[in-house]
């Protein structure tokens, strides 16, 4: 008879059977309640501990709900480096890099103070701080891009920010009220309109914090249901005079653009060309399209209430009315294969990542090169380094020719100088009795240390010759003639040096677009050796201009 004891092979079979069986029940249900668990964090992505509205421009607040993007966006207050650009925490001047820029932009502010960019959460303080601010009136047309200030276009327009949805014409109405404002008068604005910020332990309860905050969540997003949206008017009305340039009208990017459209418009807001100047309200110049001389074309057809022709500012070495390129990423970026891949500007400087179930947008925008991995590599199947190294040659060939045209430029201003030389000898004293007597007039100039009022002077000295040249160039055919070709040469080589990629949105149009400036620039320079030759008939007048009385 067995012992009892003894474990058959029947039943040894019968325990192997059943542990295994516990095991693969106890497998299968944790898979189930781990399934189960990650599709409830996926429909349900966060919870809402306080209710935002779009008046909410305090971007804490949205991040009470949405933790990991609000993280992500702190981040980019962090210091960054690529080879061409980041984010700095004392961005250096551009000039350290072009060092052309200085000549390029005299007379204008930029000559100032051109820094490096810097990440979102900088956006408004950095700009707060520029000496093209502090030191030369700017309208508010500025903060357009620079703030979170569409509640305050709201309330300028006659509505409340506070209540939900926003109305476009309202949004408008207080947009072109605030762009006629001067600066330091709109951001009052902005401070005053502040931040509705919801009240602790009490639902539904928001209280006005006064404040200004740079580019935030609201600005992207739709309060209620997170959805992509535009809300700056000057990109709306730019977007529908591209689409109507193209056949399609009366186009509305809330309700025609496509979700990848959007990943790309809701950054298109800010990083593109537009006119912001105090003469008429910021506008984008996108009529005839997005190219280099499609814009060229709308601007050369503008004409201001004044009735002269559009431009930024004369020159202060040529008088040429120039053309002042502010960040064109969305235009380059047009022109190149990524925006016929359809790759939108998300996919690359805020790739998906994946945290727990989660996946989400990385809000911490950067340079592609500073996460290769992410962005780069899931469309690319290369190595890191290869990519790395492609997007070094291409910028590197970027700056070389960038160079080149920045040489060609300085050569022609070199060669330009001697044609003004004569004038500026004659009208000095002309100009300096302008500047005295409207100086005379300002009882801020008065209240001035001498030492103040000299500097002062020589500045307003020094605006007045520019301004007596302006006009005797508008008279002179061939001075104006030459202008013209500096335009259009000064007008490409800023398009391909103010925007932040050297080069690599399009390379082939950034390199079309640099050796048109180059051949222009010569042709200038041409046409200035050939007025001084020997045999010319010098076409600048040796006699002072008398001021008007």
């Amino acid at each position: 008879m067995p012992s009892p004891n003894l474990i058959t092979p029947d039943r040894k079979r019968a325990l192997l059977i059943l542990a295994a069986t516990t095991l693969v029940t106890f497998l299968i249900t944790y898979l189930l309640i781990s399934i189960f668990r990650h599709k409830t964090e996926a429909a349900n992505p966060y919870l809402r501990f306080v209710e935002v509205k779009q008046s909410t421009t305090d971007p804490s607040f949205w991040g009470l709900n949405w933790p990991r993007e609000y993280d992500q966006y702190k981040m980019t207050s962090q210091a960054s480096r690529t080879n061409f650009g980041g984010g700095d925490v004392h961005p250096g001047q551009k000039v350290e890099v072009l060092p052309f820029l200085t000549r390029m932009f005299a007379g204008y502010a930029f000559s100032l103070d051109y820094r490096d960019r810097r990440g979102h959460s900088y956006m408004l303080s950095d700009q707060e701080q520029t000496r093209r601010v502090t030191e030369r009136p700017q309208p508010g047309a500025c903060l357009h891009c620079h703030a979170s200030v569409i509640p305050t276009y709201v309330r300028m327009g006659g509505g409340d920010p506070d209540r939900d949805p926003y109305d476009d014409k309202t949004v408008r109405e207080g947009f072109v009220k605030v762009s006629a404002m001067k600066y330091w008068d709109a951001h009052a604005e902005l401070v005053k309109t502040g931040s509705a910020n919801p009240i602790e332990g009490k639902p539904n309860e928001f209280k006005n914090v006064e404040g200004g905050h740079p580019v935030s969540c609201t600005d992207c997003h739709n309060a209620k249901n997170m959805r992509l949206e535009v809300r700056r008017p000057g990109f709306i009305a730019g977007i529908r005079a591209l689409k109507a340039s193209q056949g399609i009208q009366d186009y509305d990017v809330n309700r025609d653009a496509t979700r990848a459209e959007m990943r790309t418009f809701v950054c298109a807001q800010c990083h593109v060309e537009y006119y912001c100047g105090p003469k008429v309200t910021l506008f984008f110049p996108w009529d005839n399209g997005v190219k280099v001389e499609q814009i060229e074309s709308t601007y050369d057809n503008y004409k201001f209430p004044d009735g002269k022709r559009f431009n930024d500012w004369a020159h202060a070495e040529t008088g040429a009315e120039m053309l002042k390129a502010q960040h064109p990423e969305f235009e380059m970026w047009s022109q190149g294969i990524h925006a016929r891949s359809g790759v939108t500007c998300a996919d690359c400087h805020m790739p998906y990542v994946r945290q727990g179930a989660m996946k989400v947008s990385d809000h911490y925008v950067r340079s592609p090169l500073l996460m290769v991995a992410q962005s780069c590599q899931q469309c690319h199947t290369w190595n890191e380094s290869e990519l790395k190294e492609r997007v070094t040659r291409i910028q590197n060939t970027t700056y070389d020719l960038m160079l080149r045209a920045g040489q060609s430029l300085t050569d022609f201003l070199d060669t330009f100088k001697p044609l003004r030389a004569p004038f500026n000898e004659k009208n000095q004293a002309v100009a300096r009795e302008q500047a005295t007597q409207k100086l005379a007039r300002d009882e801020t100039f008065k209240k001035l240390a001498s030492a103040e009022q000299a500097k002062k002077l020589e500045e307003a000295t020094k605006a007045e010759l520019n301004a007596l040249w302006a006009a005797h160039v508008e008279k002179t055919p061939e001075l104006k003639a030459i202008g013209e070709l500096h335009r259009k040469a000064q007008w490409r080589l800023d398009f391909v040096a103010a925007e932040n990629s050297m080069g690599f949105h399009a390379p082939q149009e950034a390199t079309r677009i640099l050796g048109e400036a180059i051949d222009y620039f010569r042709q200038a320079q041409l046409e200035a050796a050939r007025l001084q030759g020997p045999n010319a008939r010098y076409p600048v007048s040796r006699q002072p201009v008398m001021p008007k009385r």
